[in-house]
């Protein structure tokens, strides 16, 4: 990886690593995905170098990992909605109305 990028999470679950960088650009971060296909070198290879890794440039750094932790601790960003078109009320998770497909607001 190149000298601009850090490594912001590691992790032997390489779903949970997938998921994690899914998340990152999702919100805008563009993440790369290291040592995805190592974790059948571990034993022959020091265990930290065959985890699944996620990166990114140092300067998401500080979001890519505050948005880590508030995933991992089941926190999110978005805030619960009302559905401008019947009222159904939307976690914030959802863009669109789950009752009558209006649009969030």
């Amino acid at each position: 990886m190149s000298v601009d990028s850090v490594r912001v999470f590691a992790h032997s679950n390489a779903l949970l690593v997938s998921h994690v960088s899914n998340l990152l650009e999702a919100a805008g971060i563009p993440a790369r995905l290291r040592n995805m296909t190592l974790g059948g070198g571990a034993g022959e290879l020091p265990l930290g170098e065959c985890e699944p890794e996620v990166w990114v440039k140092t300067h998401n750094r500080v979001r890519a990992e505050t948005l880590i932790r508030q995933a991992l601790a089941g926190e999110s960003e978005a805030q619960a909605w009302h559905c401008p078109g019947c009222g159904e009320p939307q976690e914030g998770v959802f863009e669109a109305c789950w009752c009558c497909g209006a649009g969030r607001p």
